[in-house]
């Protein structure tokens, strides 16, 4: 006999749920097909009342946005984009607004342009910011920098909740928001540290993690690019030249471009979906899966629980001496990003375990991913 399901009044709420965000997420794939360019929102550093870092007579704000205005020319070329400003001028943008500006462009891409500085004017070279919870007490200092701008905002205490740029605790307490998009980020930092390594002869910090409020607060892959330190008066002239900002300029389009040739891809004209292993799908013009049968197959299917440790340009052995002790480390490849994940668990509980003692180990970026038969799946969809 046909053994008969048993529905909850709670299930039966959570499945409606479900089926309404199915069939409103179709929906959107379908009203996807009429937005055929590639969007990408440039965010000038500071400006206005804001100044950003200043030394030696070079000034952040003005800097920033000379080169994010060249970068918006260099994409110009390509009639595949539509790039917006967050700001054109000279003028003060709260930064809640930034991102808010980001997410109602429903932009591909966040790419904020900034100048490093240093207490040691000796130090030079370029990194770009991923979000990411690091305690590295350099890469919170960044972070510290960079949300600052919430204290000129008149009503910071009541936009951004209590979060305080000065407190250290507030910084660590962020959440990423978007893991989904997080490996998308990297592998864009990636495109434009190796252009400024590789193009521009310059040194390259690295790409790192750090917890910038405008990148935890946009809806889609973003990076946060430090283009030099104006502490160091070398680095800083040239930056303040004609010359070093269209350089500079033009390194990170060809990121852009690059990170757009590889992941978005597509001949039929259909908007392109980015899945989290790099592949590449077109989404369909009609949605023929029936939404329910959906949700049931992927209960159904296999899913597994992974913790993602770090990752990196470079491959490592996974080794336990190389991870704190940790067994079982598996390296997986994107593009050029290796990705180092940790345990492979049946349900979500379980990885919270592995979570929780890859954290103990010192992994406080750590977190956890989905896979759904070997490809990577949205993290709530899985727990869903």
């Amino acid at each position: 006999m046909r053994k008969e399901t048993c529905y909850t009044p709670q299930l039966k709420f959570n499945l409606k749920v479900l089926i309404i965000t199915v069939l409103f997420l179709s929906f959107s794939n379908v009203m996807a097909q009429s937005k055929s360019k590639f969007k990408v929102v440039l965010d000038a550093g500071h400006g206005g009342k804001d100044y950003g870092n200043v030394h030696h007579g070079y000034i952040e704000k003005k800097i920033a946005l000379a080169v994010t205005l060249k970068v918006g020319e260099y994409l110009s070329k390509d009639s595949d984009f539509d790039f917006f400003y967050s700001r054109k001028t000279d003028v003060f943008v709260e930064l809640k607004d930034r991102a808010i500006q980001a997410n109602k462009q429903d932009a591909n891409l966040f790419v904020s342009i900034h100048c490093n500085a240093a207490k040691n004017y000796s130090a030079f070279g370029t990194e770009t910011f991923v979000m990411g919870l690091s305690r590295s007490s350099t890469n919170l200092e960044v972070a510290k920098n960079e949300n600052s701008v919430i204290l000129l905002e008149d009503d910071y205490k009541e936009n951004y909740k209590g979060f305080d740029p000065n407190r250290p605790e507030s910084l660590i307490g962020l959440k990423i928001l978007q893991e989904e998009y997080l490996n998308q980020s990297i592998e864009l930092a990636a495109f434009v540290e190796d252009n400024f390594k590789d193009n521009l002869g310059k040194k390259s910090r690295g790409v790192k993690q750090a917890p910038l409020w405008v990148l935890d607060a946009s809806y889609m892959p973003g990076v946060l690019i430090e283009i030099g330190f104006l502490s160091n008066k070398v680095e800083g002239e040239y930056l303040n030249t004609e010359k070093g900002q269209n350089e500079v300029a033009k390194a990170i389009a060809d990121a852009i471009f690059s990170y757009k040739k590889q992941y978005y891809k597509t001949s039929s004209g259909t908007k392109p979906v980015v899945t989290e292993t790099g592949r590449v799908e077109e989404t369909p013009a009609v949605v023929k899966e029936d939404p329910v049968q959906a949700i049931i197959e992927n209960v159904k299917n296999g899913i597994q629980f992974k913790v993602q440790l770090s990752a990196s340009s470079t491959k490592i052995a996974t080794s336990p001496s190389n991870f704190k002790g940790l067994n079982g480390v598996h390296v997986e490849q994107s593009g050029k990003i290796y990705k180092y994940l940790f345990g492979s668990e049946d349900s979500y509980e379980l990885a919270q375990n592995k979570l929780t003692e890859a954290k103990n180990k010192g992994f406080e970026s750590a977190f956890i991913v989905a896979y759904k038969d070997g490809v990577k799946i949205n993290l709530s969809d899985a727990i869903k």
